[in-house]
């Protein structure tokens, strides 16, 4: 079984900056890529970056250049730098990883950005 576990969430000033943080542990094999999705109140679940296993990254275009993701392979891990929050940023925000068997999703944590 595979368990994620985000952190790193919060509330930040628009401008400001948070880094998300997601640790993979359990039967973790055939590694496609691991990333963040959000979901705002009312809206789908969208897709924010991933990285592939060859290190590929894929950012959705409303936070390119200000949002950055890395992984620590040794560690099953994922981050997310984000700076120049908005407030259009707010939502909950999931960590994913998807190998050639099935997806696994984290618990999520709340990312909120004050106007």
């Amino acid at each position: 079984q595979v368990q994620l576990v985000e952190s790193g969430g919060g509330l930040v000033q628009s401008g400001g900056s948070l880094r998300l943080s997601c640790e993979a542990s359990g039967s973790i094999v055939l590694i496609k890529s691991m990333g963040w999705y959000r979901q705002a109140p009312g809206k789908e679940r969208e897709l924010v970056a991933a990285v592939t296993s060859s290190g590929s990254t894929n950012y959705a275009d409303s936070v390119k250049g200000r949002f950055a993701i890395s992984r620590s392979i040794t560690k099953n891990a994922v981050y997310l730098q984000m700076n120049s929050l908005k407030p259009e940023d707010t939502a909950v925000y999931y960590c994913n990883l998807d190998t050639w068997l099935r997806g696994h999703w984290g618990q999520g944590t709340q990312v909120t950005v004050s106007s």
